[in-house]
């Protein structure tokens, strides 16, 4: 694999996959842990939408997705925080709205002759140059802003009454953290694409949630267990010709049933998160 880095795709490929690592185990493991996943879901099936606009309208792609992505997720956090109980309905509608949108608009678009596939199912080989800055300043924004409230959400992650009790902004927080996964979405839709992206987003948190002492410790390890799914997967799919995305997250789920079996083979040798 070493001689392929003398492409300029393959360098692009493995940042987008170190990207896309970061963003797994920083905002992954609060979803994990806040239990967000049918959430992320639905973002990243409506960012479709933005898809669809970003072709119709001529703008860039991620910018296009990226608005449609934020609007999304702050109408789900207001229907969250409003009416909890029928919270799932309304993501599901939110889920196919956004799908039949961008559907609708790439129909409506003159001379579309954009592959679908590599948004639906991902292409990490395909990344532009121009997709990387866009990947890099939303990494930095995301991280940096997950570093400055890491005691916030830790609190609102445990217990979101006793934070209220102490001064803490639950609900801006809250918008502030759903708008971090539609961010996070939209970078990693072009590694493994928004079909798949849920996948990523939760199985290397999920994984390293068994092996971690803290919140902290629990975004390290989903970290490097990310960034070994992203390097494998991408290994196979150049040496074997086969779909990226696809090969990145049966990587990932090979990593979850092998930690399934050693929870299984070793019982209780584990620690639990204690932050």
């Amino acid at each position: 694999m070493i001689e392929a880095l003398q492409f300029e795709f393959m360098r692009n490929a493995l940042f987008a996959g170190f990207f896309a690592s970061l963003i797994c185990g920083v905002i992954g493991t609060f979803v994990v842990v806040n239990r967000l996943v049918f959430l992320g879901g639905g973002i990243a099936h409506a960012s479709y939408g933005g898809i669809g606009v970003a072709f119709f309208f001529g703008i860039p792609y991620i910018v296009g997705t990226l608005g449609f992505s934020l609007l999304a997720a702050i109408v789900m956090t207001a229907v969250v925080l409003k009416a909890k109980n029928r919270a799932d309905t309304f993501i599901g509608v939110l889920w196919a709205v956004g799908m039949a949108i961008g559907i609708i608009l790439l129909d409506l678009t003159p001379g579309y002759n954009v592959n679908l596939m590599s948004f639906l199912f991902g292409s990490i080989l395909a990344v532009p140059g121009s997709d990387i800055w866009w990947m890099l300043g939303l990494s930095i924004i995301t991280i940096a802003a997950t570093g400055y409230f890491y005691r916030d959400m830790l609190a609102i992650s445990y217990d979101d009454e006793f934070a209220s009790l102490r001064g803490v902004p639950v609900n801006l927080l809250y918008f502030l953290f759903i708008g971090l996964i539609a961010v996070s979405i939209v970078i990693i839709i072009r590694v493994v694409g928004l079909i798949l992206v849920i996948a990523l987003l939760t199985i290397p948190p999920f994984i390293a949630e068994k092996y971690a002492r803290s919140l902290l410790m629990m975004m390290v390890l989903a970290t490097l267990f990310a960034m070994i799914f992203n390097l494998t997967g991408l290994w196979l799919a150049y040496t074997f010709n086969l779909t990226s995305g696809a090969t990145i997250i049966l990587v990932a789920t090979a990593g979850f049933f092998i930690s399934m079996a050693v929870d299984f083979l070793l019982p209780g040798k584990f620690s639990i998160r204690q932050d």
